[in-house]
């Protein structure tokens, strides 16, 4: 398949700026695989399209503020760090600009000089080494400096870092929220597990690669970035108790799904723990070994994630629903509006 065949026309208008209070009061938009069939309700809605015995498996993954402004110690210029993931106690792989600043012994500050940093290295692809250092706990600091690395398609600043982060986040370590769970609230997560539907879950520490562009025509050639991911033995258990009581295997989010197939690919035994790094592409003609079910938001045009969601419903179903959803004036991308896929 070709990427533009996996375009779709979005008026600019329909890109969420903010998140919806209360996080549940987004819209759902649910799918039938089989017929197709498309129903519109509110994602506080999910607990009557649900069933006892199914099970929702959820990526804990938490974001870092990973997004620093400061000074250049010699010049007192600006730069501008992203952090991409961690190295060692104290190296980070980092995007910065202007990279013309940040050259091998370049000093800067943050935070008023309570976070510093040298660059080490420049990789071949551009991207930074670099050594932190300060007095107080490196994460503490950086809850305090840093900010949340929004997408660049969401202009308006964000009040609030906790709306870009899922209320069940734990694992420090994604560059990008995994946003299909951004619409739970706690409230919502309790009254799931007294109606008897399960939650599990893994993690997966979603980098800037989400938003890279597939460049090539031919999907075929498209090289994904890695991402590390857990699946615990815990969150095996029940997705074998699921499979054996006849139950429904429902991912939230591409993130989960793409863990849940992965350690399938990579596990002899589909019902152990497992953990590694994974690059798998999921698009159309995949084969799911796992899940039953997907909730997911609306995503970019020709992106690996709408390539995803594609290879589970169906290329034609996917299409008609988009564009349904766009002339229904649903919410698009982070932010945005989920659909249900069972």
């Amino acid at each position: 398949m070709k990427k533009s065949d996996f375009y779709y026309d979005l008026p600019e208008e329909l890109i969420a700026q903010h998140p919806i209070e209360p996080r549940n009061a987004s819209r759902l938009m649910t799918i039938n695989r089989k017929t197709g069939e498309i129903c519109h309700h509110h994602f506080y809605d999910l607990i009557d399209l649900l069933q006892p015995g199914d099970l929702l498996v959820l990526n804990d993954s938490r974001v870092l503020p990973a997004r620093l402004y400061g000074q250049k110690e010699e010049t007192g210029s600006f730069v501008e760090f992203l952090l991409l993931h961690q190295i060692s106690v104290d190296q980070w792989e980092i995007i910065c600009r202007p990279g013309k600043k940040c050259k091998p012994g370049a000093k800067f500050r943050f935070g008023d000089g309570k976070l510093r940093a040298e660059i080490l290295e420049i990789k071949q692809d551009g991207n930074r080494i670099v050594k932190f250092s300060c007095e107080e706990n490196f994460y503490t600091v950086l809850d305090e400096i840093g900010q949340m690395p929004l997408p660049p398609y969401i202009k308006e600043k964000l009040l609030d870092k906790e709306r870009y982060q899922t209320v069940y986040s734990h694992e420090i370590g994604s560059a990008a929220a995994p946003t299909a769970g951004l619409h739970f609230t706690k409230q919502m997560l309790s009254d799931l597990q007294k109606k008897g539907i399960n939650l599990a879950y893994v993690t997966l520490h979603v980098g800037l690669g989400t938003f890279r562009p597939v460049k090539e025509e031919d999907i075929l050639k498209h090289h994904m970035h890695s991402e590390h991911f857990m699946l615990p033995q815990e969150t095996a258990d029940l997705i074998y108790q699921t499979k054996k009581n006849g139950g429904r295997v429902i991912s939230v989010g591409t993130t989960s799904c793409r863990t849940l197939e992965s350690a399938a690919q990579r596990c002899d035994n589909l019902f152990t723990a497992c953990e590694g790094n994974t690059d798998i592409f999921i698009y159309p003609g995949y084969e799911f070994k796992i899940i039953d079910g997907l909730i997911t938001n609306f995503h970019l045009p020709e992106s690996t994630l709408i390539m995803l969601v594609s290879a589970f419903l169906g290329y034609d179903k996917t299409m008609q629903a988009y564009q349904i959803a766009v002339q229904e004036k649903y919410r698009f991308f982070s932010f945005g509006d989920a659909m249900l896929i069972l």
